[in-house]
């Protein structure tokens, strides 16, 4: 089923969401890869603030490209989220609602992921320049030392994605290899 859902992305919303669940994001997503999820850490276990809110946010696990003129970023396909698997249980325990990636999650962030109501939703990586398209802004926030790993707010208009692991734990990667296995 086709959804159009509106950040920040609440407990009333991914309650909605159903694994296997086309849905398409307008508003505020935070971009942050592997480098910037490591130093939210540091600055959480020195018993600081994280420079973004947390609270209902969505994390988009991205590397972008440099932006051509004219436009406000480049390429901007999805990383591999199990890189973020240490990390996103913390975040999702914080208060973190959703998180876009590509690939499976280990069992420890999807109990993460029931127990905080939340969902992982995947999106198609390899169309970096297709997804490019539906980001119409895009600004880094804190951690430009570490250039294309920085974190970035990027506000984004029908950003497709597909639900992957919704707020019940149902994970369409298993569901999906069940559903279409050819039997011998």
């Amino acid at each position: 089923m086709d959804k159009h859902i509106h950040t920040p992305i609440t407990e009333e919303i991914t309650a909605d969401l159903k694994a296997g669940d086309y849905v398409y994001i307008t508003g505020t997503l935070y971009v942050a890869r592997d480098a910037a999820h490591k130093r939210m850490m540091e600055v959480l276990d020195e018993g600081k603030e994280l420079p973004i809110n947390i609270k209902d946010c969505t994390i988009y696990y991205m590397g972008p490209s440099p932006a051509r003129e004219g436009r406000p970023i480049g390429s901007a396909g999805p990383t591999t989220a199990s890189r973020m698997d240490k990390y996103a249980p913390r975040l999702l325990d914080l208060g973190e609602k959703a998180m876009i990636g590509k690939g499976k999650r280990t069992k420890e962030v999807i109990d993460a992921v029931i127990r905080n109501k939340a969902v992982y939703f995947a999106a198609i990586g390899g169309a970096g320049a297709l997804l490019s398209k539906c980001i119409k802004k895009s600004e880094i926030v804190c951690y430009e030392d570490l250039g294309a790993e920085a974190i970035r707010k990027i506000e984004v208009e029908d950003f497709p994605v597909i639900v992957v692991v919704d707020s019940e734990g149902n994970n369409l990667y298993e569901t999906a290899i069940k559903e279409f296995a050819v039997e011998d």
